[in-house]
Parts: C-alpha cells; sequence; structure tokens
C-alpha cells in the first residue's frame, strides 16, 4: 500500500484491512521520490492510498470498501494466505 504520513484516508484503508485480517507492506511515497515515481506508473495515479492485493491493483480507499461490498476482497485476500 503506497501511503503517507498526513493522509486520513490511508490511515482508514489500514484499519479496515486489519479488520479483515490482512497484512501489507507500507511505502511511504513522501519519503521517497522514487518510490513514488514507481506508484505513478503502476497506478496511472497520483493520490494515495493505492492499494495493490498481490498484484491486482484495488485503487483506493473508496474502491476497497467497494470491492469487499462486492464480495470481491476476501478471495483476494485467501488467494495471498
Amino acid at each position: 500500500m503506497y501511503t503517507t504520513a498526513i493522509c486520513p484516508y490511508c490511515v482508514a484503508a489500514k484499519n479496515f484491512l486489519k479488520s479483515r485480517g490482512a497484512q501489507w507492506e507500507e511505502v511511504r511515497v513522501d519519503l521517497d521520490l522514487e518510490r513514488r515515481r514507481e506508484m505513478m506508473a503502476r497506478t496511472q495515479r497520483t493520490s494515495v492510498p493505492q492499494i495493490f492485493v498481490g498484484e491486482t491493483h484495488v485503487g483506493g480507499y473508496d474502491e476497497l470498501v467497494a470491492l469487499d461490498r462486492a464480495g470481491g476482497l476476501a478471495p483476494l485476500l485467501e488467494a495471498q494466505a
């Protein structure tokens, strides 16, 4: 998950994933310009959070919650376990 220190949606996404028993690697793009460039190249977006489950780009917090409500998040998380 690509994040920054002052992003409330990043905190919400981490709390949401924690509530689902998921683990993640946090990449702080506010501290590493090269990783920010990587995020932008992978997602074509500049906003955070940008969430991946494995190699699947979920999107941001709203997309994460929508995917969960549609029943698509659990299978992705299970495939990573």
